[in-house]
């Protein structure tokens, strides 16, 4: 095969191919690894997706996934390669231990081929955030593709990797999945182990895959899913995860709340989301209205939850133990000069968020309110999901915007997880998969499904996906 022949098949074939001997596993991790190198070094000039590229294939472990490469965001530590969560303060740390989804891949075969660009210790919604620059939507680069996972999005879509792991708090897998055209599904809170992930708001973080194809994110959540006693907020799964073959929708009950899917939604998004649905009752699915009266509440609840988190989280990053320092004659000096040179706007702006909504005084105002609201949105779709199988809502708001178009303006991002953050303070799964185009440029449709139904989600996406047929080989590179 030449090289635009192995990057249009997807990591599941790919794992056949080889595994029959049709494929190389050398060759095709050498071609991406060419791609990716290229794009590196390219820098702003290219995509931007990648912080670090490896030299040569490193030994693989014989396994089901047959050598197909893998890409890590930046978040997930990687013994010996730099891990550096998008940030100046962590550059150049290469840390002792590996992830354990990075780690479970590894033992299936799947070697790592490359670290991806995210924004900084994963808060951002545009890839904007990244100390190491933005990185650019494959689509048009004219425009963000979405945040924090943004490098392991546009890297996929781009076919510089054939899947990439990602992390999901609010968002940060599927809306840049929307943005960049392809799949990306946040799991149960819980079935996926956090070890090895650097934290940002530990009750929310959780990792997942971003993906070509509903079967290629099922391959390798079924990979990734399941207890590790290094992580002590990680449970057992319950069953298998199996690769979806559903071809329709027969008997499928799909709830869609108009809190999530009326004002604030682009009328070109809207109509893709419309037509996804209609797609949905033609294969036997029966739509119904239902309510979600808390999740207008949610993006509030979420921009004091999350900060009070990284708040504490990040307080570890001093220049005492690891990542950079800078010198100060005084321990408190250097604590001070060493977090305000090496952190950025966007995590100073949600540090200060945090401890600000902790703080003697306000943590009932703030932090324990917003912690009742997670409880009635966790409430809400516990009661949705007594009379409907699936929700269905766009991914997000609006398609990629313009690079620098919100950065000026906060609120406006926080926006764009408008639809993806109570799905997070649930902790439900959720998924999404592209469902059509608005002015040239990628819509998503997000599924989500009660905890612990990860397979009968992607049992549907895939269904849905397979009546869509959305054709994402523009964004090819």
């Amino acid at each position: 095969m030449n090289t635009r022949e192995l990057i249009a098949i997807g990591a599941e074939q790919a794992a056949v191919a080889v595994a029959a001997g049709d494929l190389d596993a050398a060759e095709l991790f050498e071609a991406y690894r060419t791609r990716a190198a290229a794009d590196r070094a390219a820098g702003e000039a290219g995509l931007n997706c990648f912080t670090w590229v490896a030299d040569e294939r490193p030994a693989v472990a014989d396994g089901p996934l047959a050598g197909v490469p893998q890409a890590a965001k930046d978040l997930f530590c990687t013994a010996g390669v730099p891990s550096q969560a998008g940030s100046r303060l962590l550059e150049g740390y290469r840390p002792p231990y590996t992830a354990t989804a990075v780690e479970r891949l590894e033992q299936a075969g799947s070697p790592l081929v490359a670290k991806t660009n995210q924004d900084e210790f994963a808060m951002g919604s545009s890839n904007e955030n990244s100390a190491y620059g933005p990185v650019r939507n494959p689509w048009d680069r004219e425009r963000v593709p979405g945040g924090s996972s943004g490098g392991s999005a546009a890297a996929v879509a781009a076919g510089l990797a054939p899947w990439a792991l990602g992390t999901d708090t609010g968002g940060s897998i599927r809306q840049p999945a929307a943005l960049c055209g392809i799949v990306g599904m946040k799991p149960t809170y819980g079935s996926v182990s956090r070890y090895g992930m650097i934290a940002f708001a530990s009750s929310l973080d959780q990792a997942g895959p971003l993906t070509r194809s509903v079967r290629d994110a099922a391959l390798m959540l079924q990979t990734i899913v399941g207890q590790d006693e290094r992580d002590a907020t990680s449970l057992a799964f319950p069953g298998a995860i199996g690769l979806p073959s559903r071809e329709d929708l027969q008997g499928l009950r799909i709830g869609v709340p108009p809190e999530l899917t009326g004002e604030g939604i682009e009328a070109g998004v809207l109509e893709s989301f419309r037509a996804a649905l209609a797609n949905a009752q033609a294969l036997g699915a029966s739509i119904h209205e239902i309510a979600l009266p808390s999740a207008e509440f949610g993006l509030s609840a979420y921009y004091v939850l999350a900060p009070a988190e990284c708040s504490s989280n990040l307080a570890r990053f001093d220049g005492v133990r690891y990542g950079q320092r800078v010198p100060s004659d005084d321990l408190v000096a250097m604590y001070t000069r060493t977090r305000a040179e090496g952190f950025g706007p966007e995590v100073k702006r949600r540090i200060m968020l945090g401890t600000y909504a902790l703080s003697s005084g306000y943590y009932d105002a703030f932090y324990d309110r917003a912690e009742r609201v997670r409880t009635l949105i966790a409430g809400d779709f516990k009661a949705a999901f007594e009379h409907v199988d699936l929700i269905a809502t766009p991914t997000a708001p609006t398609v990629a915007f313009k690079l620098g178009e919100k950065t000026a303006d906060p609120l406006a991002m926080y926006l764009s997880d408008y639809c993806t953050v109570p799905m997070s303070l649930a902790g439900v799964p959720a998924i999404s998969i592209p469902c059509g185009l608005s002015g040239g440029l990628p819509v998503g449709l997000q599924l989500a499904a009660p905890a612990f139904a990860d397979s009968a989600l992607l049992e549907a996406a895939y269904a849905l996906e397979q009546a869509i047929a959305f054709d994402g080989s523009s964004a090819l590179v």
